[in-house]
């Protein structure tokens, strides 16, 4: 997988806009997120746009592309077929991981499809997690968007910052995407605490 990588700094600008897009749509559409490296993938296209040969803006378009369309076919397929892909035996090693993103589903809804976004095992699955759970669409395509257009961007953008340096910078995304997450949990929670709060205050109507 690293010759790969290595090998795309060197390819053509459509080779690489092809495989960087493959990567990210099967990470979250085919349930291969254990083994394919997103973040890896779009901050591999944020190195390559650094070099010149591709906007900046165009790259994290293809990436928040991929991964939006990755979770939305994910999504169709665990509405349709979500019994029999978690009836696998592939699955099997995976099924306490499995438990947790479903438990994880339950109890915040959409939110878990954006926070899973952050977290590979729950990314390659949420998805389809959704779909069997029959989220309705509308909702799940809000977190879907919301998700897909801060993960892409923030990973091309720290590849781009990065230029070369991007295998130190492979091996820090873990960190830096644990901040971003709960900086966002917690202004969510703090909002949905406040209004909570706000609509306990209000009196009840006889």
């Amino acid at each position: 997988m690293q010759s790969l990588f290595d090998g795309l700094l060197h390819a053509s600008p459509l080779v690489v806009i092809c495989i960087v897009f493959a990567l990210v749509f099967a990470e979250d559409a085919l349930f291969i997120g254990f083994v394919i490296p997103g973040e890896t993938a779009a901050v591999v296209g944020g190195v390559f746009a650094s070099r010149g040969d591709l906007p900046l803006w165009g790259m994290i378009l293809v990436v928040i592309s991929a991964a939006i369309l990755g979770d939305t076919v994910g999504y169709e397929i665990g509405k349709h077929l979500g019994p029999r892909i978690m009836a696998l035996k592939l699955l099997d090693k995976r099924r306490a991981q499995l438990q947790k993103a479903e438990d994880f589903l339950a109890r915040r809804g959409g939110l878990a499809v954006f926070l899973g976004r952050f977290t590979a095992f729950f990314r390659a699955v949420m998805p389809a997690l959704a779909g069997l759970s029959r989220m309705p669409y509308r909702r799940f395509a809000i977190w879907n968007f919301t998700g897909g257009i801060i993960w892409g961007g923030l990973f091309v953008t720290l590849g781009f910052v990065a230029g070369n340096s991007y295998e130190e910078l492979a091996h820090a995304v873990g960190r830096g995407a644990a901040v971003v997450v709960g900086v966002v949990v917690v202004v969510i929670l703090g909002v949905w605490q406040f209004r909570k709060h706000r609509a306990a205050a209000k009196p009840t109507a006889d």
